[in-house]
């Protein structure tokens, strides 16, 4: 049985670069997926953009796109294309009604995104309604999440550091480590289990949302804990994106300052770039290039954490007798990982930035919709008191105070750096 489910997980993450690989190839030679529109703000908008007949054909197109590429991920790691194929249009259809949300401009106005609206609606189906068993097993979560993972690496640009200057990559590398060291002490000292650990210190330090799902994915976290802690990353975010500009304008911190400390310390790249915008033009530029700064620093920390996690948790026999060799460290590490860097080498440096430009909203879109399918699914196949009621409320303590630690922190070093 132990010897399967590792061959089954290699098998997985192989398949996935494979299916992430053909995605990136299919849109830069073959065809280009057009980005459906989904924002709007009143009835007339709705009928008039998102309903109209040409973006209902883009949305047509992009669900036989993404039902296709499933249906050959399920048939390369033994899962039932049947069900498959039957389980799919359900998960699509619940995560175009939480698009549909997220594109409202309000919803915007108030940064929440579409995966936290995938959740909801996938928990009330998954736990007001008894689904099948044969319905739960078709869902391809973990195959969905590291799809999106793959590709988000195309949009971590090595080159784009350097726009940060040289201020901008310290502070990023001095709160990454901060941070992350600090988050992931409390979090023992507090004794929160291992796997809420390393997710927790990820997205408190890094980038929220995208860093939870990379270290899910690269210590093959359970998707319940994920969810806790992508709710809390969300959920915080608003508050943050809100009053942080309030204080700032309050004490009169200069624009530079300001803009260092939002990007350095709010977790999602929407709420950093709305939080920028209330204070000014000189504070958004320098908020998105400090928390641009960080999230390439997301495929490093994905593959150190892989190596950590593979060289720490191995629980074989020879791994009790001794540090795992680098065949055991190789044969558990999480592959999709060679997938997201070999995703970011390549568009860092074999493609043309005219190339990039070109392919980025479509790959950007697409990344967005399978993450946005991942968390459907997790919400179907989760029950909602595994979720929320749980006993133990320190992981979210620590990541208050862990997230308090992060502001403090990044404020002070805004002011050494950016301070005139």
């Amino acid at each position: 049985m132990s010897a399967k489910t590792k061959q089954f997980t290699l098998q997985e993450d192989w398949t996935v670069v494979l299916l992430g690989f053909l995605i990136i190839g299919i849109s830069l030679f073959i065809f280009l997926p057009s980005v459906p529109v989904f924002k709007w703000s009143g009835i007339g908008d709705l009928q008039t953009d998102v309903f109209e007949s040409g973006n209902l054909q883009i949305i047509l197109l992009q669900f036989i796109y993404f039902i296709s590429i499933g249906a050959i991920g399920a048939f390369l790691i033994g899962k039932s294309v049947k069900n498959f194929l039957a389980v799919f249009p359900v998960v699509y259809l619940l995560t175009l009604i939480s698009l549909l949300i997220a594109g409202n401009t309000f919803i915007k106005g108030i940064n929440l995104e579409a995966v936290i609206f995938s959740l909801i609606i996938g928990l009330a189906i998954g736990n007001f309604f008894k689904l099948p068993e044969w319905f739960r097993t078709a869902l391809s979560t973990e195959v969905f999440v590291k799809i999106g993972l793959v590709l988000l690496g195309t949009s971590i640009i090595f080159s784009d550091i350097l726009k940060a200057g040289s201020y901008g990559l310290f502070q990023a590398l001095v709160v990454v480590l901060s941070v992350w060291y600090f988050a992931f002490w409390l979090c023992k000292k507090l004794k929160v289990d291992e796997e809420l650990t390393m997710m927790i210190s990820s997205a408190v330090s890094i980038c929220g949302v995208s860093a939870a799902i990379a270290t899910s994915g690269a210590i093959k976290g359970d998707s319940k804990k994920l969810s806790y802690v992508i709710s809390m990353v969300l959920v915080t975010a608003v508050p943050m994106m809100i009053f942080m500009p309030m204080i700032a304008r309050y004490f009169n911190f200069p624009e530079e300052v300001t803009g260092a400390w939002l990007g350095g310390s709010i977790d999602t790249s929407g709420a950093v770039v709305a939080s920028g915008s209330l204070v000014g033009e000189t504070a958004l530029k320098i908020s998105t290039i400090v928390k641009f700064s960080q999230n390439v620093l997301l495929g490093l920390a994905a593959f150190a954490i892989s190596v950590y996690w593979t060289y720490t948790n191995n629980t074989s026999a020879e791994a009790a007798a001794s540090k795992p060799t680098l065949g055991i460290i190789w044969e558990r590490f999480p592959k999709f990982v060679i997938g997201f860097i070999a995703a970011s080498l390549v568009f860092s440096f074999l493609l043309t930035p005219e190339i990039r430009d070109n392919v980025k909203d479509s790959l950007k879109n697409l990344q967005g919709l399978w993450f946005a399918l991942a968390f459907t699914s997790i919400g179907l196949e989760t029950n909602f008191k595994d979720l929320f009621s749980n006993t133990s409320k320190k992981p979210l303590y620590a990541f208050l105070i862990a997230q308090l630690f992060n502001v403090i922190l990044t404020l002070l070093i805004a002011f050494l750096l950016f301070s005139k």
